[in-house]
């Protein structure tokens, strides 16, 4: 039996399916991203769970291996190869083609150029290694919300959809377009990177460089933020307990906690980042006009505890909303593994010599959560 791998790649998890020829999933794995090592840069408190610096021996250097790869950068494709040949055991299938989604610009050799939220792996070479660790011929390796967007299209919720909007929302915030049929992928392939649309030029410094980018309100970087924000302000107690009684501790998952547990504190914070939140996607829904929205990635596996309030705050911000035909904002509906599957089918299905990928190219779906 034949079987195509796909693997999101995420500044905190990996994740891995095996999809069959019918796209059926038949194993499924994930594994924790190696931490964030790159020469010369420090990782944010956000990225590196409150630590002001994480570079080896504070020195700001990564050690090499001898073949000349960083070892973190080395780490990080190991970790994939071994995700990879788990979910291949799993299956007990032969792979015939691998997909992988990083985030970030990838050019159209696979090499990853600019990751804000994965550092280590600027650079790298992800085809190249991959296929000499894996020992798989055909490897693709794309930006991680466009394989998520594929996904969806192909057998989640926007799929039959012409116009469609998704917006994955993890360590930061990446984007995917689907315009008249086709997937947008951009003059250069770089298209999406909406989380590095500015919303505050007055914000806090990005991990890109820029200040007030929207993902450092609105991902789960962005609630980690607010959230210590909060608890420093003493507003978040319930949290704070949860966190061992330190509010420097104090990440997203806690206020997540306190807030489906009813504290209306802790709600509160959920509700500042729903509006950051919607803020974004109005001003994306005025320039792109799709017939829906689809928010996936780790911080909606919150589900309605982010979702309704963002709804809520969707329909006050968007403009001339009495003119418009409504737009649904909905949940994807592959949850956290629509980009796994994406990248799967990218593999399987897409030459990246030919970007204008349609739905009657793929599977009839839908595959199986």
């Amino acid at each position: 039996m034949s079987a195509t791998v796909g693997v999101d790649v995420g500044g905190t998890k990996l994740l891995a399916v095996a999809l069959d020829e019918e796209g059926r999933v038949l194993a499924a794995d994930r594994a924790d991203t190696p931490q964030n090592l790159v020469p010369g840069r420090a990782a944010t408190p956000d990225d590196a769970g409150g630590a002001e610096d994480a570079s080896v021996g504070g020195s700001g250097l990564v050690e090499s291996s001898p073949g000349g790869i960083p070892m973190s950068s080395g780490a990080l494709l190991g970790a994939i190869a071994g995700l990879v040949r788990r979910v291949t055991e799993q299956s007990a299938a032969e792979v015939s083609a691998l997909g992988v989604g990083v985030p970030g610009l990838v050019d159209d050799s696979g090499v990853l150029h600019f990751a804000p939220n994965l550092p280590m792996g600027e650079g790298v070479d992800f085809s190249g290694g991959l296929r000499a660790m894996v020992g798989v011929k055909r490897v693709l390796i794309d930006n991680d919300a466009t394989c998520a967007t594929l996904g969806e299209w192909s057998a989640g919720a926007a799929r039959g959809a012409d116009d469609a909007l998704v917006v994955t929302l993890g360590t930061g915030i990446g984007g995917g377009l689907v315009a008249a049929g086709r997937l947008v992928r951009g003059a250069h392939g770089f298209a999406g990177e909406i989380g590095h649309v500015v919303v505050d030029p007055g914000g806090p410094l990005c991990s890109c460089g820029k200040r007030g980018c929207w993902e450092r309100y609105a991902s789960g970087s962005g609630l980690a933020r607010l959230a210590r924000e909060a608890a420093l302000a003493g507003r978040i107690e319930a949290a704070v307990r949860l966190a061992g009684g330190d509010p420097e501790a104090v990440r997203g998952e806690h206020v997540t906690r306190a807030a489906a547990a009813g504290d209306e504190h802790a709600k509160a914070v959920i509700e500042e980042l729903a509006w950051w939140l919607a803020l974004g996607l109005s001003n994306l829904v005025s320039i792109l006009d799709p017939e829906l929205v689809v928010l996936g990635g780790g911080l909606m596996s919150a589900g309605d505890l982010v979702l309704l309030p963002t709804r809520r705050s969707f329909l006050e911000l968007t403009g001339a909303r009495r003119a418009r035909c409504e737009v649904p904002v909905v949940l994807a509906a592959l949850g956290e593994r629509a980009g796994a599957v994406g990248a799967a089918l990218l593999a399987r299905h897409w030459h990246r010599s030919d970007p204008r990928l349609a739905p009657g190219s793929l599977p009839p779906g839908p595959l199986e959560p």
